[in-house]
């Protein structure tokens, strides 16, 4: 029943982000919903167990940067340029598409499957700093009425994963979409 629209941008590209913004506020002059889903593991289209360049003590520093660029710094860059326009809403939602990869808990269990099929220096620190910022946007907006969620989809087929996960992607997508209209006490 509601009416989505779609803007492309680069999260990495500041101007981008400002027309984003500017296209959002031109038209509709305020947001209800804005999803980061932008994402990149690092490692391009290979399993996750084939993401040697992952492995922390050989790991290159350029893509761990560049990981992070995309994964949190561009989180930053899009919700703060968007927040003036969330504010304008009566019930405005942000949803960051995260990962059980970012969990401390799955990722420091030694007989757990991040532990020893997924080396990751990059993909897996990237996301679970996106769950500590989800937090502390979740704490800053609460009081203005913008609820802040994050998300782990599971594991989708995605060009990311080289098309090995299990989920397909319209599945994840009902998990974004529920996230996007949680009611008041979300």
């Amino acid at each position: 029943g509601g009416d989505a629209h779609a803007v492309a941008l680069d999260v990495t590209d500041a101007g981008s982000v400002r027309e984003a913004a500017r296209w959002v506020e031109e038209r509709f002059d305020k947001l209800d919903v804005l999803v980061n889903n932008a994402g990149i593991t690092g490692s391009g289209q290979v399993s996750p167990e084939d993401a040697t360049d992952q492995i922390p003590s050989t790991v290159d520093l350029d893509m761990v940067r560049a990981v992070f660029e995309t994964n949190v710094f561009g989180v930053i860059a899009v919700t703060n340029a968007m927040l003036p326009l969330l504010r304008r809403s009566p019930a405005a939602r942000i949803v960051n598409v995260s990962s059980h990869a970012g969990s401390l808990t799955l990722t420091s269990d030694p007989d757990g499957p991040f532990s020893a099929l997924m080396p990751s220096a990059a993909y897996t620190p990237s996301k679970a700093t996106l769950n500590a910022l989800t937090v502390q946007y979740a704490n800053e907006l609460r009081k203005d009425g913008v609820l802040v969620n994050a998300i782990a989809p599971g594991f989708v087929d995605t060009d990311s994963n080289n098309h090995t996960g299990f989920l397909a992607p319209a599945q994840a997508a009902e998990v974004v979409v529920r996230l996007a209209t949680v009611g008041a006490d979300g």
